[in-house]
């Protein structure tokens, strides 16, 4: 910014501060009539960042630096396979398989997994290939800010931080329902009831926040030492895991298993798009990225290698939960109940830890940016953590678990990370095919014609599939885009190969990522689309008011040039 040097040392004087300089040190907020100035230039800001795209070169180099202090290259494959079973095993299987065999999806809710499984499974090909291309701490941010430009990457980021902030809060208050559960008691037995609030917010966990708080702790002392923790705890987790299919096959009824489909294929398709929130953890795996040491071996056999274990571990044990008894009498709070409690409270245990340390890197990233404050940006020198980054979320993750009920959560969780996912899936379409300067007009103009039939298309069936029982819609909507599909197949040359690792099949599979991630999200409430849109709402206006001209001053006072002020420019290799 503005000079490296100058950059630097500013940076540096804000890892320890919090004077103004440090939240809000651009020239458009130094004074009042800089400001008004910024305000009266909205709509030319907002074009410039809506059709800027960054580069790989900027984010591997200039903003990684502007962190001053680097984050430690200390972890390998094995650290992130384990890792990526330690942030996702738990959150699910341990928290809404009961809820949703008993309530959408009875016994065929191994279905419910199978479909959100194969949709996960998409987007870990996409992440994989991005994170290995573009080894940051921002995750999917990043990957939008240099695919699909500013603008985007902000309204996927606002949902980012919304995605770990619920999430961490859904599954810290699932711990409290364990640990009474080990303890012989009603989960509300350890929440103080507060009678003046809504019956959706008057649960109050203060054992989320003391969990929360130790994750904290651990979380800002070691990445490193997190992930040995990690690895002691997903040891027991497998343990338990080995016990609840031994036992519960040992005990398996299968009258239990009739009907198999009591809600027919709208509930297995309803419990898919809750269950989605099972396998949210794996994208803070790819926030990792900036501190593997080999990330061209390490993240595809991490990510990839994680996932489908995951996958195969959550549907023998939605069938044997459902074996075990019936899905009627199952116990929503905890359905493996009791000693199993115990693996349960350590499976959710490293799920917290590796959000914890995921959304931490997110928002550093993007702090980095200055779409939010760069106080947020600085990485511990001695820890080589991002400590203030790491509070912060984890505070209003704390304050979130302490009011919210469970179902409420999980729900608008899956609407943020089915979003992000379909862009990110979006965006590596528009990374194979379109390059400045190897893309004709003419290609460009056929790829953004194909994509927006992929893309309507999904949305199509999304809403035919939410209003109809009938089929004659999906006869209309799956050929367009089945036709999208094969026509960036056909007629539009791929602009751009993967250096190290690419996804497979492409278009086919992010096409499909697409399609599947947009059809889960017609399944979802109309109170969480609600919901989702608030939120949407309030980080337009934040970003209208101060995020959109911080980021644009930062842009153009950096030095090097490497940020442009069209599509064409901005996604040219370096």
């Amino acid at each position: 910014m503005g000079g490296v040097d100058g950059g630097d040392e500013g940076i540096r004087r804000r890892g320890c501060s919090c004077a103004k300089s440090d939240f809000l040190p651009e020239e458009s907020f130094r004074s009042w009539g800089n400001y008004g100035k910024a305000l009266m230039e909205t709509p030319m800001r907002l074009k410039d960042r809506i059709v800027t795209r960054s580069l790989d070169h900027t984010e591997l180099v200039e903003v990684k630096a502007r962190s001053q202090n680097e984050m430690k290259k200390t972890l390998n494959w094995w650290d992130l396979m384990w890792f990526g079973i330690g942030a996702v095993i738990g959150a699910g299987i341990f928290v809404l398989t009961g809820l949703e065999a008993r309530e959408d999806a009875g016994p065929a809710v191994v279905l419910s997994y199978v479909v959100s499984g194969i949709s996960a499974l998409l987007s870990v090909f996409c992440y994989t290939e991005f994170a290995v291309e573009i080894p940051v701490a921002g995750g999917s941010f990043a990957y939008l800010r240099v695919e699909l430009g500013d603008f985007m990457a902000f309204i996927a980021a606002g949902n980012i931080l919304l995605e770990y902030v619920i999430g961490g809060a859904a599954v810290a208050r699932a711990w409290t329902s364990y640990f009474a559960t080990l303890c012989n008691h009603q989960p509300n037995d350890f929440r103080i009831i507060a009678d003046g609030l809504s019956e959706d917010y008057r649960y109050l966990d203060p054992i989320a926040i003391v969990v929360i708080a130790a994750i904290c702790v651990l979380a800002v002392l070691s990445t490193k030492g997190s992930s040995r923790f990690n690895y002691i705890a997903s040891i027991i987790h497998v343990i338990v895991i080995l016990f609840i299919i031994i036992a519960g096959l040992i005990k398996a009824d299968t009258k239990n298993y009739t009907p198999f489909s009591p809600y027919g294929a709208r509930g297995v398709f309803k419990a898919s798009a809750v269950l989605f929130f099972a396998y949210v953890g794996f994208d803070a795996v790819s926030t990792m990225a900036e501190e593997t040491k080999n990330p061209g071996r390490d993240i595809p056999i991490g990510l990839v290698g994680s996932m489908v274990i995951t996958t195969l571990a959550y549907c023998v044990l939605a069938v044997t939960l459902c074996l075990m008894q019936s899905y009627k009498t199952v116990d929503i709070d905890a359905p493996f109940s009791y000693i199993v409690a115990a693996g349960a409270l350590k499976g959710m245990t490293t799920v917290l830890l590796v959000g914890a340390v995921g959304q931490a890197r997110y928002l550093t990233h993007i702090a980095r940016t200055h779409m939010l404050p760069p106080w947020l940006a600085h990485v511990n020198e001695r820890t080589g953590t991002p400590v203030n980054a790491t509070v912060v979320m984890l505070v209003a993750t704390a304050i979130i678990a302490f009011f919210t009920k469970l179902a409420i959560l999980s729900n608008l969780l899956s609407i943020s990370t089915l979003f992000i996912f379909m862009l990110v899936a979006v965006a590596l379409l528009v990374r194979r095919y379109y390059v400045s300067g190897v893309t004709t007009e003419a290609n460009r103009i056929k790829l953004i014609v194909f994509i927006s039939l992929i893309i309507g298309s999904s949305i199509a069936t999304a809403a035919y599939w939410a209003v109809s029982d009938g089929w004659v819609g999906y006869v209309i909507t799956a050929p367009i885009w089945l036709i999208a599909t094969v026509g960036i197949w056909l007629f539009v040359p791929h602009a751009r190969e993967p250096k190290l690792w690419g996804v497979p099949l492409v278009p086919w599979l992010p096409s499909l990522s697409i399609a599947i991630n947009i059809f889960l999200l017609g399944s979802i409430d109309k109170e969480s689309f609600a919901r989702f849109g608030v939120w949407t709402l309030i980080i337009l206006v934040y970003y209208f008011v101060i995020g959109l001209h911080a980021s644009y001053d930062t842009a153009k006072e950096s030095s090097n040039g490497e940020e442009r002020k069209n599509v064409e420019e901005g996604g040219e290799e370096c």
